[in-house]
């Protein structure tokens, strides 16, 4: 399974009675980042899980995610997590994980309530079109460093999501409290991580999408710079983007409540 499913805010005893519980209809898949795990989002505020059932699925190859030869591309990536989802949730996917909930969303569109998306953007690296965006050389040096020292090369990395964010030592040191709580992740992994980040083009499939969508960024993140917001707003005009002042590229860790607030405003808005 590519899932470490954890459900929390209902009970069994109120779904065998048939209770409505509120946002049962409006689960939550959670998908985290590039070398991350589901440990992250143990620090989600209650406004936003409280009620809610969660589906925290792991990356193949991350945590305890199988890694295996069919997922070589962004597809068998979104595959593998459809296979361990729900038959229809909201998808909150932060970074890479939210690439893979777009491309989720454009495969199995009925299966995708809406998508939230955390510091993530359907094109990753820098293009004369595409200019808020990340050089290309920093994940080839990521790549390049990966094969000669995975460890550092993780730490440097987990060190890039924090930077120039408030409470950046604070928001680093939490990332590697939960990071070290599930298995490393597989350096296989890692590196095909590395290499959907940096070939993959979904701006013509988000102008498709047809659910609704929350994107939000860190005013301070120097992966994927807040102007993107404008750019993702030129390619879909209904979507609601928000920039988080004083946040970089992890705002739920950096600011729980404001991120957290942001999303459950939105999902109130759904009726869920």
């Amino acid at each position: 399974m590519v899932t470490n499913s954890a459900h929390h805010g209902t009970s069994a005893a109120a779904n065998a009675a048939g209770t409505t519980i509120p946002g049962e209809t409006c689960g939550l898949v959670l998908l985290h980042g590039w070398g991350m795990n589901a440990a992250v989002w143990e620090g989600l505020p209650a406004s936003l899980t409280e009620g809610r059932r969660l589906w925290q699925i792991e990356l193949p190859g991350h945590g305890a995610g199988p890694f295996e030869p069919r997922h070589a591309s962004c597809a068998a990536w979104a595959d593998a997590c459809l296979e361990s989802a729900p038959e229809r949730a909201v998808w909150i996917g932060w970074s890479l994980g939210g690439l893979i909930a777009m491309k989720a969303a454009s495969r199995a569109p009925e299966r995708v309530r809406a998508l939230v998306l955390l510091t993530a953007t359907p094109r990753f690296v820098r293009a004369p079109d595409w200019p808020a965006a990340m050089d290309i050389g920093v994940l080839a040096q990521f790549h390049d460093e990966l094969l000669a020292d995975p460890a550092g090369t993780l730490t440097r990395f987990l060190a890039l999501q924090v930077k120039g964010s408030e409470g950046a030592r604070d928001s680093l040191r939490t990332l590697r409290r939960e990071l070290a709580q599930r298995p490393a992740p597989v350096p296989a992994a890692l590196a095909q991580g590395l290499d959907l980040l940096r070939d993959t083009d979904l701006r013509e499939r988000i102008g498709a999408l047809t659910c609704p969508t929350l994107w939000l960024f860190g005013r301070r993140d120097t992966l994927v710079p807040a102007a993107a917001s404008e750019d993702i707003a030129r390619l879909l005009p209904q979507a609601r983007c928000q920039v988080i002042a004083g946040a970089a590229h992890a705002p739920f860790l950096s600011h729980p409540e404001e991120t957290g607030g942001a999303i459950a405003h939105f999902l109130r808005g759904l009726a869920c």
